[in-house]
């Protein structure tokens, strides 16, 4: 089975967090890594003002419903400084975002053994340098006359379909 791991790089929404943290236990993601300015609920050793940390944490659990609990989450200050300590690792790192050169998600590929997938912020996605790390770009073809998705539908659409290619 393939281990997957999701990076969220600058996420505005704790309840996308939230979402996406119910995605991940659903689909079987060994850990979640909020990046940067993205919320996150308490975690061992939390040196974040307790307010802060309440507060995240209890708007979390609203969407997650229990899934901040059973999914480890870690924080790193720096999306690029996670894919690189991933990647040292043996990790190949897969990025979410409508640009000229992905490769839509709904195209045959193999799906490594060891993947980490990384979504960007609601309004402005991925960094372009954080895009510029990733080992291969996926999209979600749009057939409506909306551009995008929200990150956390998007996730789980992802996360679907690289478990039914990986397993």
């Amino acid at each position: 089975m393939t281990q997957l791991t999701l990076i969220l790089d600058n996420l505005r929404s704790s309840a996308n967090v939230g979402s996406i943290l119910r995605s991940a236990d659903s689909f079987g993601v060994e850990r979640v890594i909020a990046c940067g300015s993205t919320p996150y609920p308490r975690l061992p050793n939390d040196d974040r003002d307790p307010v802060v940390i309440n507060r995240n944490t209890r708007l979390i659990a609203r969407s997650a419903l229990g899934a901040e609990a059973s999914v480890k989450v870690e924080h790193m200050v720096s999306s690029i400084q996670s894919i690189e300590r991933l990647r040292q690792n043996g990790w190949t790192i897969y990025g979410l975002e409508q640009a000229p050169h992905s490769t839509p998600l709904q195209s045959s590929f193999d799906v490594p053994a060891k993947l980490a997938l990384v979504v960007g912020a609601e309004v402005e996605g991925l960094n372009p340098a954080v895009m510029q790390s990733c080992d291969r770009l996926f999209e979600i073809d749009q057939l409506g006359s909306k551009e995008s998705l929200n990150v956390a539908v998007a996730t789980g659409i992802a996360l679907f379909r690289l478990r039914s290619l990986g397993d």
